[in-house]
């Protein structure tokens, strides 16, 4: 099914694959007649050819990227705004697209959804922007529909901002990276390497876009093969895809922990935009005769099966028919690793809260309480087909379980009324809804207390379907594709792979009825109105003053974090708690609430001391036990003190970062104080430059036992410096009760200007106006 080369390989006219080795190049000279140096081969990619395009530094091997156009959401685009507002932002120097699909439906906070969405619209207005509003569109669907371009870049500030498969290499970041953006910065990266994604054969009948995506996943997330990277779709597998098809399999390679993806472009994505009405962004995209890939993930599409994802990670896979066939096993095994993810948490009476799947079986099947078919990986239109040809007929039963779809756009859910597979599902007892991303992040849909909800959405990692461990709930996701949830819905609840299903699933024609975003999406089309007025809610708050990074810091560790990754929905939950997310101070009270309630009443508590230093008064006074611990520092560094001293909070995490792009994993603990993470790696590179970018350390340390433990304090003498003069190693201290304890850590490569962004304290003080 998936195969993993262990080395490089050359790509011969889009289809021979040779393992790099002593004998490749003369291999590759035998196909084509000619010698090809593996430096001239690496240009071939098209990824490399559209970075190079994109590039401003004239050196590929230090990459500063101008993207083409921007994307945000209802959770991140206040902040971004705000930020870059306070920079001296005086029109969007790009087409910058706002949609509402995150918190459209969440009531929680009163007004401060359409606050927010009202926000939104008058910065369209004000700085010639384009504004989608609530229930029209999730925002990647809009960008297939009408942003994505044949050989273009987007930056989105969702991690899921992915166009391959239309031709767009399309990354998914922080905030502040679309800050840079809108201040006509760049984005800084090391060229990229690149792995091509062979696909070959053909997908059996049953099997869906998120199965081959799954499968993917699961072989290549622990190991990291693709981290960082970029991901290159080609091979003949590629032409026994729909646009549809591809989509969902692009979708979802954000769970690889890649940097971005792209695929080969043939008719059927002309196709596609042609029935966008917007032929002239479709460009035919292929590699080179000779191309040469950092590596090779072999995909033979004949061979997957239907997949499911189980708690609590989209990388835990397994193929529905192993796991029927196992079921005590795996779901044990499950069971165990749900306890690593849960912690102490606590049911109502004390007890130890765990997570329960064996009971789940019943007369020898597993049977499940809800299906989720949504969002920009679940709502397309032949997910949806698909699920309704399955169902039609059907009943899903009047008992516990049910089942909700979402498609994606108001245009795709138009086609769906106008072709009746709305009302195939209707009938069966299933409900349709608008567009929404809801179910992904916790938002709606929650299931019950207990409950297991199979789902066509991104990620299942714990609570993110919304239950709230702090209250002594628990309820868990697994993923699949549309197609087994709704034969799972046809046997009313009892898990079924679409493979089993023996009936036909039809090829529908789309139409795409332009009409509807014309008569209702807000386009600027560029043109800014500088006498338009913001429009600000009471729960819109600026961000609050943070300083310059001081010649040495004392730092609490205010919590210690063990998991194999944590994920930014463990470093600050979404669901409701998004609704302050225009409020800095007001999210950051959640801040690892459901991982490490202690975390933020610790981290205010040592905040104190920074707040008071700041004000021009002395630490010392506000918290007793900073003048003990300065006294064992000046020992041995009898110059430090506390006006050159800062003080402030750290965490310990394995790998933090998985997930999410919502700089608000960071932001939030920067707000409580914190001035660094130290890890022993970061699980993605946009959780590292959201730390970076609001002037947080990243540090790093080798695996092994920890030279501290939590509550312990850190001083780092000279830490300024070593900034400043990119030391490669630097001395940190725990301070003991008579004496400094010294160890290392690093801070990784920073570019330039992040050394200097750390420096002034975060991205708003580097641009401030």
């Amino acid at each position: 099914m998936i195969e993993l080369l262990q080395s490089g390989a050359y790509l011969v006219n889009g289809r021979e694959l040779i393992a790099d080795g002593p004998e490749a190049q003369q291999a590759v000279c035998s196909r084509t007649g000619r010698n090809t140096t593996k430096e001239e081969a690496v240009k071939q990619t098209i990824s490399y050819r559209i970075l190079e395009s994109h590039n401003t530094s004239g050196n590929m091997e230090k990459l500063k990227i101008r993207f083409d156009k921007l994307t945000s959401h209802d959770i991140t685009f206040v902040g971004i705004i705000q930020t870059a507002r306070a920079s001296g932002l005086q029109k969007f120097p790009m087409p910058y697209v706002l949609t509402n699909c995150h918190n459209s439906l969440c009531a929680v906070g009163g007004t401060i959804n359409e606050d927010d969405h009202m926000f939104g619209l008058s910065c369209a207005k004000k700085y010639g922007g384009i504004y989608v509003p609530p229930h029209q569109a999730v925002i990647h669907q809009y960008a297939r529909e009408m942003l994505s371009g044949g050989g273009q870049m987007i930056l989105g500030s969702d991690s899921h901002t992915r166009y391959g498969a239309l031709g767009t290499m399309a990354v998914g970041e922080g905030g502040p990276e679309l800050v840079k953006q809108l201040l006509n910065q760049t984005y800084d990266i090391n060229r990229p390497e690149v792995v091509c994604v062979y696909l070959e054969g053909a997908p059996v009948s049953g099997v869906g876009p998120q199965d081959v995506a799954l499968a993917i996943i699961g072989a290549v997330f622990k190991n990291g093969y693709v981290k960082n990277k970029v991901m290159e779709f080609v091979g003949p597998g590629v032409a026994s895809l729909s646009a549809d098809f591809r989509i969902g399999i692009d979708v979802m390679t954000t769970e690889t922990t890649c940097l971005s993806s792209v695929w080969e472009t043939d008719r059927e994505i002309e196709e596609f935009y042609e029935i966008h009405g917007r032929k002239e962004d479709y460009r035919e995209l292929v590699p080179g005769d000779v191309t040469y890939y950092d590596g090779v993930v072999k995909v033979n599409l004949s061979k997957v099966r239907p997949m499911i994802a189980m708690p609590f990670h989209p990388s835990n896979t397994y193929t529905i028919e192993e796991l029927n066939a196992n079921l005590t096993d795996i779901l044990e095994e499950t069971e165990k690793r749900a306890k690593v993810s849960l912690g102490d948490a606590k049911t109502i009476d004390g007890s130890p809260l765990e997570l329960h799947l064996k009971d789940k079986v019943k007369n020898g099947k597993f049977v499940v309480d809800q299906g989720i078919i949504a969002g920009c990986a679940g709502g397309g239109f032949e997910n949806i087909c698909a699920a309704a040809d399955i169902l039609k007929g059907k009943s899903i039963g009047s008992d516990s379980f049910t089942l909700s779809v979402y498609p994606a756009s108001m245009p795709v859910y138009m086609e769906l009324v106008k072709n009746g597979c709305a009302a195939a599902l209707m009938e069966t007892g299933a409900v349709m809804k608008t567009a929404f991303c809801g179910p992904c992040f916790g938002a709606g849909d929650t299931p019950a207390n207990n409950a297991f909800s199979i789902r066509h959405s991104t990620r299942n990692f714990p609570n993110r379907e919304g239950s709230k461990l702090q209250n002594g709930q628990i309820s868990s996701v697994a993923l699949m594709d549309a197609r087994s949830i709704a034969a799972t819905a046809a046997n009313q609840g009892i898990l079924t792979p679409a493979t089993e299903f023996d009936g036909e699933i039809g090829k529908y024609k789309y139409h795409f009825d332009s009409k509807i975003y014309a008569n209702r999406v807000f386009d600027s089309k560029g043109k800014a109105d500088p006498d338009a007025e913001i429009q600000l809610g009471p729960n819109i708050k600026d961000w609050p003053e943070m300083g310059a990074l001081p010649e040495n810091l004392l730092l609490q560790v205010v919590s210690e974090i063990h998991d194999p990754v944590t994920t930014t929905d463990e470093l600050i939950p979404s669901g409701e708690t998004s609704s302050y997310r225009s409020n800095p101070l007001g999210l950051a009270e959640f801040t690892l609430s459901r991982k490490d309630p202690e975390y933020v009443g610790r981290a205010k508590e040592i905040q104190k001391a920074e707040k008071a230093r700041m004000a021009g008064e002395h630490p010392c006074q506000v918290l007793p036990v900073l003048k003990e611990l300065m006294g064992v520092i000046k020992k041995q560094y009898p110059e430090a003190n506390h006006s050159n001293t800062g003080f402030g909070s750290t965490i310990f995490a394995v790998k933090p970062g998985d997930g999410s792009a919502r700089e608000q994993a960071a932001s939030c603990q920067k707000v409580l104080g914190g001035w660094a993470n130290i890890a022993n790696e970061y699980a993605t590179k946009r959780y590292r430059s959201n730390l970076i970018n609001w002037g947080m350390l990243p540090f790093l340390i080798k695996e092994g036992e920890l030279p501290f433990r939590n509550l312990d304090y850190l001083f780092l003498p000279d830490i300024r410096r070593a900034v400043e003069e990119k030391a490669d190693t630097i001395t940190a201290c725990v301070v003991g009760k008579d004496a400094l304890k010294t160890f290392e850590v690093r801070l990784g490569e920073l570019t330039d200007e992040e050394r200097q962004i750390i420096l002034e304290g975060c991205l708003i003080n580097y641009n401030r106006v």
